[in-house]
Parts: C-alpha cells; sequence; structure tokens
C-alpha cells in the first residue's frame, strides 16, 4: 500500500510539473477511448495562426475524447511569450520523449540541435505523424548549414524536398488557387470513402487556398482532393479550367520507413489554417485521424464530437497579426 501511495505521489508531481512547465501547456485527458494516450501538438508558423487552432484541437481531443495533450509554442526567449515569428526556439518540442503522436503546426524552423533531436528520436521511433498546412516546409536551415539535421530543410537536395518531401509526403511547391481570393472545398475521394479518417466526415471548407502538390509518392492513398473556389465563401463556385482539372490532392496518408528502420503512419493536409479549423468537417477529418494513427479505428465514433471546449474566434491568417504577450499558462482550461 505504502509503495502505491508513493508511486501516485511522484506521478501527481510528474503531473504537476508539466502542467507548470512554462513553454507548453498540457490539457490532461478525460473520459473517452483516447485515455491514456499522449498527443503533442507542435505549434510554430508566422502566417496561419497554429498558435490558436491547435490549442483548441488539443482541448477537444482531451475533453471530448480523453487524450491527454501537450500543445508546445515557438517561445520568445527574452520574456517567456508565445512569439510564432521566432524560428528558432520551441523547447517545449522534449514533451516529444513520452509523446504516442504528433501534430504539426510549423513552418520554416531552424531549431537548435538539443531540440531538434527530440523531434528527430521520435520518428527513428516509428512513430505517427500528423502534419498541417505549411508542416510540408516545417523546417529551413539558413543559419547553420552544418548542422546534422540541415537535410530537414524544404529545398534539401541531399534529402529532396527535406523533411516535407521525405516524411509527409510534399514539401512547399507553390500556391495552386489564388492566395487570399479562391478558397478551398474538399472533395472526399470516392475510392475512400470508407477510410477511418473519413467516418462522419460530410463537409469541409475553408479560406486558405489549395496547395500544389507534385511529388506525392505512389503510396500515398488520396483521402480528400481541393477544390478552388472563386471567391471566399462556402457557397462560391468551382473556378472552371485547369485549376481543377485534375484537382489537387488536399489529404493524404502514407507510410514512412525511417533511418532506424521502423515504419511510422503519416497523414497529412495542406489546410490547417486557425479559421479553416471552423470547419466541423475538418475538425472531425483531424480527430479520427488521430484515433487512426495511434490504432484505435475501430474506435472512432460514427460521428465524433469535434465542439469547441470554450470559444473560439480564430484570429484571419496573415503575418504580423499574432496576439502578443501571451503565455502558454494562459491557454489553460479553467
Amino acid at each position: 500500500m505504502k509503495t502505491f501511495i508513493w508511486l501516485s505521489w511522484i506521478c501527481c508531481l510528474a503531473a504537476a510539473a508539466a502542467q507548470a512547465a512554462p513553454d507548453r501547456v498540457v490539457y490532461t485527458g478525460q473520459q473517452g477511448p483516447g485515455r491514456g494516450r499522449h498527443i503533442v501538438l507542435l505549434a510554430g508558423d508566422e502566417e496561419y495562426r497554429s498558435e490558436e487552432g491547435l490549442p483548441m484541437l488539443a482541448k477537444i481531443l482531451a475533453v471530448r475524447h480523453g487524450f491527454t495533450c501537450t500543445v508546445a509554442f515557438s517561445i520568445r526567449p527574452s520574456d517567456g511569450t508565445i512569439d510564432p515569428v521566432c524560428q528558432t526556439n520551441l523547447p517545449g518540442i522534449a514533451a516529444l520523449d513520452d509523446a504516442d503522436l504528433v501534430v504539426l503546426g510549423l513552418r520554416f524552423r531552424e531549431l537548435p540541435d538539443s531540440q531538434m533531436k527530440h523531434f528527430v528520436d521520435y520518428l527513428n521511433a516509428g512513430k505517427p505523424v500528423i502534419g498541417l498546412r505549411t508542416s510540408t516546409h516545417a523546417f529551413a536551415y539558413s543559419r547553420d548549414k552544418k548542422s546534422p539535421y540541415a537535410r530537414f530543410d524544404y529545398r534539401s537536395q541531399e534529402w529532396p524536398g527535406g523533411f516535407g518531401q521525405q516524411v509527409l509526403g510534399e514539401t512547399w511547391v507553390s500556391h495552386h488557387g489564388a492566395h487570399g481570393k479562391e478558397s478551398t472545398r474538399g472533395i472526399l475521394e470516392p475510392a475512400h470513402r470508407n477510410h477511418p479518417v473519413l467516418k462522419g466526415v460530410t463537409d469541409i471548407w475553408g479560406p486558405s487556398d489549395v496547395y500544389t502538390v507534385s511529388h506525392l509518392p505512389a503510396d500515398a492513398a488520396v483521402l480528400v482532393r481541393g477544390q478552388v473556389l472563386s471567391g471566399m465563401k462556402p457557397s462560391d463556385s468551382p473556378v472552371a479550367g485547369p485549376k481543377n482539372d485534375p484537382l489537387m490532392p488536399l489529404v493524404w496518408a502514407r507510410s514512412w520507413r525511417g533511418d532506424a528502420g521502423r515504419t511510422s503512419t503519416i497523414v497529412t493536409t495542406t489546410m490547417g489554417a486557425a479559421v479553416d479549423l471552423e470547419s466541423e468537417g475538418l475538425r472531425r477529418l483531424l480527430v479520427n485521424a488521430c484515433y487512426w494513427a495511434l490504432g484505435l479505428a475501430d474506435q472512432i465514433p460514427a460521428r465524433a464530437n469535434v465542439d469547441y471546449v470554450g470559444p473560439y474566434r480564430p484570429t484571419y491568417f496573415g503575418f504580423g497579426k499574432f496576439i502578443p504577450n501571451v503565455r502558454p499558462a494562459d491557454l489553460a482550461l479553467p
């Protein structure tokens, strides 16, 4: 009995320390199939407000589905506030050491080798990855080109296309839809309509544009394609002509075999702006993807609950629009 009490005390101390870490926020899993699984969400992009969208998604995963979720952010070293423009500091990435799944919302990060090692060790362990939007170009090594991780750069010649192309299935190519003028309708791929990731998904729309996808490997299963709309409302008509003939891949799944010989499950979508996540269909797809990537496909609800936990009023995408002076602790559940 004393041993049990001692172990419980140690676990409580560890949980309290994680909750108090100044570089991340932890949402403890409640009731649901995800109980006992740890998802780490990495927020670090200058444009699409992952620092707003990923905490919202993490709350849903924790409160509605039982996963314990840690959200780590790009942190300004001088004052400990969330600063997505700071490309060189994401200290909460150390949470990957005991993660079961990582969800990426990154763009052009160049992390110190000591931080990046946590990410590479995670990949080498063969654990699953879900990549959103600019995570196809998650890393850019312009400062330390001799880093052992420089090949992760989206422009890498040594490892063509870097992490994005090699692991997720695509690197940065170009905007396919007109950025800020032509929004995106997700069209479910008929051949994969019964895929677990699409369970209960009936409608996907977002104001971010379709990305060009030109390097997708043959082993990738395209689950959703992106239809370019003529305007920025979900009711706008599709653009006529070659932009929609054929439709670009928008969501795909694949497997990736790493340097250590272990195989990771990968799900990637070129959607993922904080305002895209106002789409109930996209949120449901991402929640389903978490279940599926963790081997819980048989526990995906017929229509997963993706209702917000608390208010969600995301900032529209664009550079220089992030809300300043926010600390991870400010995003904790009451």
